[in-house]
């Protein structure tokens, strides 16, 4: 049997010289991983057995290899869901509920029976938390990765979505024939130059085509704008994840499309995150 308080002490110590942020914090939530518990539930734990002491400590040392917290306990949360991750796709972020946010606004009736995509679906978060807010609506999500389709089916199923969604593998819209009311993604726009130089816990163990967006950043999103006029409904409306100074550029690539910009809105840090672009009706 370990104590916990010594185990505590010396995990955070570990994490710490190997340079993250908040150490303790950090070397809590993997203790309630690996013992099972919540947060509250570690206040009445003093012993650990061994079984979960050397859990712990295997713990410890991904995370201070800078494995994301997320990889090595399966799940994160995001929205109102949890869903389980993978070396697959990118770990869904706060930052991208901004889009959740931004579909609530323009499309404020939660009883309409919507047909949405994700491309670039990764878990599956954006379009399963986007059929969580509307009871009616029905969606098909695309990802390049085979694996990672399978995981967003599989959150669907831990979500109690899978009868409203549908997931597949495939190259952007190339395996689709159909027109929708909203189209969601998240695609790759971090400048490529910019990519070995993100924080280790990206740049050593999350998906690079999930993250490279070309020399500019735009790649995905000039594919994205030549493709959504046939994808959206007449007055269907797309929303789309911005990286850092990005939206601009967005906006006027989507104008060139006959893709109308109705909406901008911010993330939590006060960063132009989502940008909302509807096809204009004809």
């Amino acid at each position: 049997m370990t104590a916990k308080d010594d185990i505590l002490q010396r995990a955070a110590v570990v994490l710490q010289q190997a340079g993250l942020e908040d150490p303790r914090r950090e070397a809590r939530l993997l203790l309630s991983w690996a013992t099972h518990r919540d947060l509250a539930g570690l206040f009445a734990l003093n012993v650990l057995s061994e079984d979960e002491a050397n859990r712990f400590e295997a713990a410890v040392q991904r995370r201070a290899s800078r494995e994301p917290l997320a990889f090595i306990t399966g799940e994160t949360g995001f929205w109102t869901l949890d869903v389980f991750t993978s070396p697959e796709t990118l770990i869904p972020r706060g930052d991208s509920e901004a889009l959740i946010e931004a579909l609530l606004i323009v499309r404020p009736d939660k009883a309409e029976a919507l047909t949405m995509l994700d491309l670039g679906t990764g878990t599956g978060c954006l379009l399963l938390s986007a059929l969580s807010e509307y009871s009616r609506a029905w969606g098909v999500g695309v990802d390049l990765a085979p694996g990672a389709a399978l995981l967003a089916q599989r959150n669907a199923v831990r979500n109690g979505l899978e009868k409203r969604s549908a997931f597949l593998a495939g190259n952007w819209d190339s395996a689709l024939n159909g027109q929708f009311d909203v189209v969601i993604s998240n695609p790759p726009y971090i400048e490529s130059a910019d990519v070995p130089d993100l924080m280790p816990e990206v740049s050593r163990y999350e998906p690079a085509r999930a993250l490279d967006g070309g020399t500019d950043g735009l790649d995905a999103y000039r594919l994205l704008c030549d493709a959504l006029p046939r994808l959206l409904v007449p007055g269907g409306h797309t929303i789309l994840e911005m990286g850092i100074g990005q939206i601009d550029a967005v906006s006027e690539l989507g104008s060139r499309r006959g893709l109308k910009e109705v909406a901008r809105h911010d993330d939590l840090g006060g960063i132009a995150r989502a940008l909302v672009l509807q096809r204009t009706e004809n």
